[in-house]
């Protein structure tokens, strides 16, 4: 099962960490919309995500509500038909809310960065360690870490749950 180690972070503005994101990647960015919807289940979180290109995925995964380096361990699944699996979803599991966002991707060795302008929220980054085979959550925890510092984010806010965690608190 694929596992990242994951930090999340609050930053000023999207405009303002691009440039240093770019230039520790050296390309990109990716620019992907995504419309997530949470559904509610009793192990972890449930999200069916949704792109501008009308391609879907359904993700399970367990992240620990932390402020600190976690990790994730989750389930991507390829979805053909995102609105009637959405309809279905929601009325057997229950719909608890959706986030919508820009998400700039950029690739920083097994990193992937993402800039996120999240809609009713602000600009956020989130770091995703993609652990390697033999790779353990500490070494995982050392690079987003390193990784933190160079994009001049070692003092940011960070997060401890999901996007959807903050919008049902506002």
């Amino acid at each position: 099962m694929p596992r990242n180690i994951e930090i999340k972070a609050r930053i000023t503005s999207v405009e303002a960490l691009l440039p240093r994101a770019q230039q520790l990647a050296g390309h990109g960015p990716t620019l992907i919309d995504q419309d997530d919807s949470f559904f509610t289940v009793p192990n972890g979180r449930l999200k069916l995500r949704q792109f501008a290109d009308g391609s879907a995925e359904l993700i399970h995964y367990h992240r620990a509500d932390s402020a600190e380096t976690k990790a994730s361990d989750y389930v991507r699944v390829p979805v053909a038909d995102p609105a009637a699996l959405r309809e279905a979803l929601a009325r057997a599991c229950g719909l608890r809310g959706r986030v919508v966002k820009r998400r700039w991707l950029f690739l920083v060795g097994p990193t992937r960065v993402h800039v996120d302008r999240v809609q009713g929220l602000g600009d956020f980054m989130e770091l995703e360690v993609v652990l390697g085979d033999g790779m353990s959550d500490e070494e995982g925890g050392a690079i987003a870490e390193r990784l933190m510092a160079e994009l001049g984010l070692a003092d940011a806010e960070r997060l401890s749950g999901a996007y959807l965690d903050l919008l049902a608190v506002r």
